[in-house]
């Protein structure tokens, strides 16, 4: 009750003050006010209390604005709380402007979406880069659940990239393509070895084979993706990242 009585005052309709109009009749000049009180035009609106209870219920329950009419119709106790004193098996009130022919389904053929992209926080996606970061992690997980490596690469994979930008930045795209090459060797050849001594590995525990197990799939797929190839792996540690263009030449 405390809550319709705070509610009352502000949905309440506005009384008008109305206005003088002076007319004549048989008894002569009279002078009388139009259009004073409440307005009655319309349709008559729903008890207070009635909607409120339906927001608190949809609320509560998570529920569409169909759910909630429908669930309604049925529950005694969302009624009996709804201020309702007998059972009504019927909707409470219109439960979408489409039931209430306001809007017409046929203008849900077709929808206009726009959506705002969140940019993520990772480096431009070179594959020489890309090649030797996975290089580099799936050394570290293979350490660290035990697996010691005949050869990890670290000092021809650190001049590797070094090569790479240096012929990127010159334009010299034959030798880029020469030295992206090697990388791809050198990481099948860390994942072939890991691969075959993983089974070996007797320190490791569930955590950390599970995490090497992880970054030698992500690894592979950097390894064996290409230029023109979809879905994409554009970094290593967040592999939802999607590279898009958003119509600016500065974005992508």
């Amino acid at each position: 009750m405390r809550i319709e009585a705070a509610l009352a005052p502000p949905f309440a309709r506005p009384g008008r003050e109305g206005r003088a109009v002076a007319q004549n009749d048989l008894f002569g000049p009279s002078l009388q006010v139009a259009g004073v009180g409440v307005a009655a035009a319309g349709r008559r609106r729903l008890p207070i209390r009635l909607m409120a209870s339906l927001l608190y219920l949809k609320h509560a329950y998570r529920l569409s604005d169909e759910e909630l009419v429908e669930r309604w119709a049925e529950n005694v106790v969302w009624q009996h709380f709804s201020g309702m004193r007998f059972y009504e098996p019927r909707l409470p009130c219109i439960d979408t402007a489409v039931t209430s022919h306001a809007i017409k389904p046929a203008e849900f053929e077709r929808l206009i979406v726009d959506t705002t992209v969140q940019e993520k926080a990772i480096a431009h996606p070179v594959d020489s880069r890309l090649l030797e970061i996975a290089r580099h992690k799936v050394v570290a997980a293979a350490k660290r659940a035990g697996i010691a490596l005949k050869q990890t690469f670290v000092k021809e994979g650190k001049t590797l990239r070094r090569k790479a930008g240096g012929y990127a930045h010159a334009k010299q795209f034959k030798r880029l393509r020469k030295v992206v090459k090697r990388q791809r060797t050198i990481l099948g050849i860390v994942l072939r070895e890991v691969q075959r001594m993983i089974a070996q590995a007797s320190e490791a525990t569930a955590l950390t084979s599970t995490n090497l197990q992880t970054l030698m799939q992500r690894a592979e797929r950097i390894r064996s993706q290409r230029p023109k190839d979809k879905n994409k792996l554009y970094a290593l540690h967040a592999p939802e990242v999607e590279c898009i263009g958003k119509g600016k030449a500065r974005k992508h």
